[in-house]
């Protein structure tokens, strides 16, 4: 099925699975069923079952799946089975937080360019990299082949950030201020906002 057949909320469910995986190579298992993985994640083994018949057959019915070939696969499928150089706009507290957090790496991404709009903060090192002005999006873009922004800048601004970045050449943005994105459909757009999360929770208690 081509890619932009397969619904996005299966996509969105892939580095649930992927992640799992990884678990369970750390944990030493070798094969795993849709049943286990299900119990694991709360997803219902029929809905994984579906999920990954999207894509191709990866287990044998009353054999499994191989950990390791699966989660391979699904490292392909998400095209993380490369590396990914991103963008990151907003060097405030979150911005800060986001640039020392090295989760990322060994899940196919790498922040490679730091942008701020604040003149004290520009020239700053946070590791290896140094903090540039928002002038130098554009050509750092270029230079580094970076498809991938992640936005940590407040919601008054962020509409504009991530036009510079699309017009810059970004093609998909992780966007953590609390508004919602307009972009073409040409690009992506994913939004975190924990309040929305702790809102959904506190209707239930």
């Amino acid at each position: 099925m081509p890619a932009k057949d397969i619904p996005d909320i299966v996509v969105g469910r892939l580095p649930i699975y992927l992640r799992e995986l990884s678990f369970l190579a750390t944990e030493g298992i070798q094969v795993t069923s849709s049943h286990e993985l299900g119990k694991r994640l709360g997803i219902s083994a029929a809905q994984i079952r579906k999920d990954l018949s999207h894509f191709g057959g990866f287990g044998k019915q009353g054999m499994g799946y191989n950990v390791g070939h699966l989660r391979e696969q699904l490292r392909r499928i998400l095209k993380v089975d490369q590396e990914w150089p991103m963008a990151l706009i907003g060097i405030g507290d979150l911005g800060r937080a986001l640039a020392h957090y090295g989760g990322v790496v060994d899940r196919g991404f790498r922040i490679v360019a730091l942008f701020d709009n604040d003149p004290a903060k520009i020239g700053q090192q946070i590791g290896d990299l140094e903090i540039m002005g928002m002038d130098q999006l554009a050509p750092i873009v270029r230079e580094r082949s970076i498809r991938v922004a992640m936005i940590a800048v407040p919601a008054a601004h962020a509409q504009r950030v991530a036009e510079a970045c699309l017009a810059a050449g970004v093609q998909a943005i992780l966007n953590y201020a609390p508004i919602t994105l307009n972009v073409p459909p040409d690009a992506r757009a994913q939004h975190i906002d924990p309040v929305v999360h702790l809102q959904r929770m506190t209707h239930h208690l």
